[in-house]
């Protein structure tokens, strides 16, 4: 039950959104986004189908920002029903997240902060030797010119899974403008899960994106290099497909 749980468990929750340069200005934002498929740390989270997205972003001029994001998921309702509880009640996730970010130099910054994942109206809890997938986490980031090291640590279980607290992820991430507009961003991170050491694996992506007319559309390859487990892919959907197979992300987003 405990490799089900975290199977079912890790591939949930949404990449921390990033601050945007007309937040220095507006200090409050929204965002809507469509993708192809919802990856968060290299495993699709809505079983390489579309996923529908949101958020909303207040940050101060002083360095400290909050936040809410959405986005559809299938993770939870695709368990079906375990021990005659129907999981399929839990169709978004919802993140919570503040923060600090300042400067030590113009090319040298930091940002700290704690993010909290949320699954209303999951019925895992009710079902024998799972846990509750809501996760909370801190992290913090230094960033020097176009690159960003970031670390996110688990206070509880890491979605869900036993024995998984302080678990943790380490990313590296840069943004290069390549010029016309366009934008160049690999990511390369590393998730460790605590005592579940066949759950842990790299991912790895490359998005190119570009302005149109207000909107931001990317194309991002993205791979993982997560094991098998007695024949079987540790992150799997209800088919036996690997979740952190390589594949190609095509997105929109508005923010105003």
């Amino acid at each position: 039950m405990k490799t089900l749980a975290f199977a079912l468990a890790a591939v949930s929750a949404a990449a921390m959104p990033t601050l945007s340069a007309a937040q220095e200005t507006n200090p409050l934002s929204f965002n809507v986004s469509v993708t192809s498929d919802y990856r968060f740390r290299g495993i699709s989270q809505s079983r390489f189908r579309p996923a529908v997205q949101g958020g909303v972003d207040y940050a101060l001029p002083n360095g400290f920002y909050v936040g809410a994001w959405a986005s559809t998921i299938r993770w939870i309702k695709d368990a079906g029903e375990i021990n005659d509880i129907n999981t399929r009640r839990s169709p978004v996730e919802l993140d919570l997240y503040g923060g600090y970010k300042g400067q030590i130099t113009s090319d040298f910054g930091y940002d700290v902060g704690v993010l909290q994942y949320l699954y209303p109206r999951n019925a895992l809890t009710r079902i024998p030797n799972t846990y509750s997938p809501n996760t909370f986490e801190l992290y913090g980031a230094l960033s020097f010119g176009p690159a960003t090291l970031k670390y996110s640590h688990a206070l509880t279980r890491l979605f869900g899974t036993a024995d998984s607290k302080h678990s943790g992820y380490l990313d590296l991430t840069a943004n290069f403008d390549v010029g016309g507009g366009v934008t160049l961003t690999p990511h390369v991170g590393h998730q460790r899960v605590r005592n579940n050491s066949d759950f842990s694996y790299t991912d790895y992506s490359l998005t190119v994106a570009k302005e149109f007319y207000g909107f931001t559309f990317s194309l991002a390859a993205v791979g993982t290099d997560t094991k098998k487990i007695a024949g079987a892919h540790a992150y799997a959907s209800p088919a036996g497909n690997d979740l952190g197979r390589f594949g190609a992300v095509v997105a929109v987003k508005k923010t105003f």
